[in-house]
């Protein structure tokens, strides 16, 4: 009896002193190690590594920046079964322990005394959190103990939900995935709450090993994990029997989803990536912002389309460069090919298998047949040069053959053979009201070539910059009724020992012309005499003020053939000034920068604004509060700016916003875009290029059924780089086509036939269902009947006449009598002036 109690006495001893050495180490490594932990109040305030994001106006995403994919949710979010199975795989005791799992530690030492290595960790969620915000990932037993002694803290601050949404939104799910979101859209494309349960549990199975359990790398593994998963969620009563079956027997459905891109503008999403990181340098990859650009996703979609089927028709008209390899008759061999060779835009790699009569089979990249129709690869003349083309073929078998890799595009149901491009084209729109940027394509395909011919392509502008041509003139006096010899004209240059003899374009001369009528036919020989009359440095000093870099242009009578070697972007800013009324604005393309749903960065556009100087039609009694800036610029319109119409189209915004009793302070608050031309001369030269459009080379755009357009083609010599830039007062774009290396694009290739039909065609969108709007009548301006061949005021018997508009101080007095038109416009002339 007395030996019994010695052994207990002695194991209870034992026992106490096990217990007692246990906290003397424990105390000691508290006093040792918590002075150096981290603070967990930080928590609470942590910003989670979250990539640059771009957006366009209407919340469209267009890119993502950033090392990390990451979107973070709120617990709330979070669907139960999601959880649920995260508690199954790591942790299911989480509500009920303090932070530390006794007997998952317990498991963790056996493994370690009976393998002589760690096997698991036995860590809690919260230690998990612990680790991932705090400590590193090195496995040793220090960095236990401090997390042990952080995930008791994080316990004892933070609750349960607050520590689990800290996890779901940290972890690692492989694939660039971090946090739970942005593993449902890698792997399945889809939210959280779009999930199924199997989905579910196979996305909770990777945070024990990412490579070793995803789904894309080894599957067999990833669905092992997924169906132990699904197996302790019916233990825990999490799922029910019928659920756990339905769930093991559904087959894997795991793929890469790239990017989840809402809207493709890669120039854009790059243009706004490199201003972001001037702006806030490298940390925008990694501090979560949201940029919301200006770009309108229905227009940058049909400017998208417009560049490809421009240059699609292109290419068509100059013949068929013939299949992009020659693959022979092996089956696996076109598989592979397919599988490596990518679709740009919307050409689509094919495989001719079969050849027939009237038809040609195809294999598309998923292995699939599709039938394509000799109707929709008769245009397929052999290519020779770009002015020469083959005999028109006959049969499928005169274009391609068996083995032949082409590329194809879908349309209306139908497979039409087409080819990549070997020409670009660019396409620009802005507001001319304050120079937001709503669509921008930079080329044909920006993987190819990050070349943005937009903004870096220096052109020549051909006739597309006669309108600044025709402004000065009219600003310095001349009117739409002044006539314009256009007749041969031989500058001699004694220096260069040579002759100019500039032509127009047809190679006709139609004696004088009217200013509207010069401009609206493109009048080459017009626009020297009148630059000529007008002074060139007086038409640079406008050119200049107009916003356009006078350091581009040539100081000689080549300015008015359009020399200049400028960008689509350049050419355009000008052109809003032709559009708003007479103001020069600033291009911009973010309209604001947010982090943490706080806006950090708001653009300050300059605004066009013709009313800003007059007093608000409506009066108010009380203070109103309106948004600072959008608001102004949405109040704009021809009737004027009144405080009522400013609050009715912009609701009261209390964040950045304006609190006035006076409206008069409103119209002050502006930033206004300073006038630059007289709004006399912007509203005939407006009048004069609206011919343009109804009678001139821009005759194609009518096609749009309005009366408010306006514009201008341009074609260079040997046709090596063609244009069209128009407008209206609500909404401008520029169109560019060429080649990078310049050459010719054709002899039959013109502004009007390449270029205006992609203007056409996005204009058909841009401007679907938005009402015409011109620019007002000025003052000063009178409108009275001339003859059309002499410009001057008409007869009362005359039938002919026509109606002209002046500035009240150019209008021609009416003399009725005959007198002889002066043409000679020559005048005193210095042969260097020329080039």
């Amino acid at each position: 009896m007395k030996k019994a109690v010695s052994v207990i006495r002695f194991g209870l001893w034992c026992a106490l002193a096990v217990f007692s050495g246990t906290l003397l180490i424990g105390s000691s490594a508290y006093l040792f190690l918590s002075p150096s932990l981290p603070s967990v109040d930080s928590l609470r305030d942590i910003n989670f590594q979250t990539p640059l994001r771009i957006y366009s106006a209407d919340n469209k995403l267009i890119a993502e920046f950033g090392e990390k994919r990451r979107t973070p949710v709120d617990f709330e979010q979070v669907p139960k079964e999601l959880i649920d199975a995260f508690l199954a795989a790591e942790d299911d005791r989480f509500y009920s322990h303090n932070g530390v799992d006794i007997v998952g530690l317990a498991r963790a030492t056996v493994q370690l005394v009976s393998t002589g290595s760690i096997q698991s960790g036995g860590s809690t969620i919260t230690m998990q959190v612990a680790k991932n915000f705090f400590l590193s990932h090195e496995r040793v037993f220090s960095r236990k103990f401090n997390e042990i002694l952080l995930a008791l803290e994080i316990e004892r601050k933070l609750s349960k939900q607050e520590i689990m949404e800290l996890y779901l939104n940290k972890i690692y799910l492989g694939n660039r995935a971090y946090g739970i979101e942005a593993a449902a859209q890698v792997y399945y494309g889809k939210t959280i709450q779009e999930l199924t349960l199997p989905q579910m549990a196979m996305i909770a199975g990777l945070p024990k090993a990412p490579s070793r359990y995803n789904p894309l790398v080894n599957l067999t593994r990833a669905l092992e994990r997924r169906d132990w998963i699904l197996g302790r969620m019916k233990t825990l009563g999490m799922i029910s029997e019928p659920q756990y079956t339905f769930a093991v027997n559904t087959p894997p459905t795991a793929t890469f989803h790239g990017l989840p891109v809402e809207l493709e503008a890669p120039y854009v999403a790059e243009m706004v990536r490199m201003e972001v990181i001037e702006k806030l340098g490298t940390a925008a990859y990694t501090d979560g912002y949201k940029v919301y650009t200006t770009i309108n996703s229905a227009q940058q979609k049909a400017a998208n389309l417009a560049i490809d089927k421009g240059l699609q028709a292109y290419d068509e008209r100059h013949g068929f460069r013939g299949p992009e390899l020659q693959l022979g008759e092996s089956l696996e061999i076109w598989q592979q090919t397919l599988k490596n060779t990518s679709p740009i835009g919307s050409l689509e790699p094919v495989v001719v298998t079969e050849v027939h009569e009237d038809r040609a089979i195809l294999m598309l990249r998923d292995g699939s047949p599709a039938v394509m129709d000799f109707e929709q690869m008769k245009w397929a003349k052999p290519y020779i040069d770009v002015n020469r083309q083959g005999k028109a073929p006959k049969q499928p078998s005169d274009i391609v053959a068996v083995g032949d890799l082409i590329r194809v595009r879908h349309i209306d149901g139908t497979v039409r053979l087409s080819q990549l491009p070997e020409a670009q084209a660019a396409i620009v729109a802005m507001q001319p009201k304050d120079g937001a940027i709503t669509a921008i394509v930079g080329g044909f395909n920006f993987y190819d070539s990050k070349y943005n011919r937009v903004t870096q392509a220096n052109r020549q502008v051909g006739s597309a910059f006669k309108p600044f041509i025709y402004t000065a003139a009219i600003n310095k006096g001349m009117t739409a009724a002044t006539l314009i010899n256009d007749a041969p004209v031989v500058f001699n240059d004694d220096q260069l020992e040579s002759h100019w003899r500039p032509q127009n374009d047809n190679q006709k001369f139609y004696g004088p012309t009217r200013l509207r009528k010069g401009l609206y036919r493109s009048r080459n020989l017009v626009s020297i005499r009148i630059l000529q009359r007008t002074g060139i440095d007086y038409t640079l000093d406008l050119i200049e003020q107009l916003g356009m870099p006078r350091d581009k242009m040539p100081d000689n009578l080549s300015l008015s053939l359009g020399s200049a070697g400028i960008t689509p972007m350049e050419l355009a800013t000008g052109y809003t000034v032709l559009a708003n009324g007479g103001f020069r604005i600033e291009p911009y393309i973010i309209q604001h920068i947010d982090q943490l749903d706080k806006t950090i960065y708001q653009a300050d556009p300059l605004i066009a604004c013709r009313n800003c100087d007059e007093t608000p039609e409506a009066e108010t009694s009380s203070a109103q509060t309106i948004p600072a800036e959008e608001g102004f610029a949405a109040g704009f319109s021809e009737e004027g700016l009144t405080l009522e119409s400013i609050l009715e189209e912009n609701p009261i915004n209390p964040d950045g916003s304006l609190t006035t009793t006076d409206p008069k302070e409103l119209l002050k608050s502006v930033k206004k875009a300073p006038r630059v031309m007289d709004e006399r001369v912007n509203y005939i030269v407006y009048d004069m290029m609206k011919d343009v459009i109804t009678e001139g080379t821009g005759r194609r755009a009518k096609a749009l059924n309005r009366n408010d357009l306006a514009g201008k083609t341009g074609t260079t010599n040997d046709q090596r780089d063609v244009w069209f830039s128009g407008f209206n007062p609500e909404l401008q774009a520029t169109v560019w086509m060429g080649f990078d290396q310049p050459k010719t694009l054709g002899r039959w290739e013109y502004g009007a036939n390449a270029a205006l039909p992609v203007w056409i065609d996005f204009m058909k969108v841009a401007l679907a269902n938005k009402p015409e709007t011109s620019l007002p009548q000025p003052d000063g301006i009178v409108t009275m009947k001339i003859n059309p061949e002499t410009g001057k005021p008409a007869r009362p018997d005359e039938t002919n006449a026509i109606f002209e508009v002046f500035r009240t101080e150019n209008a021609p007095k009416p003399e009725f009598e005959d007198e002889e038109t002066s043409t000679n416009d020559n005048g005193d002339f210095n042969p260097g002036d020329i080039f």
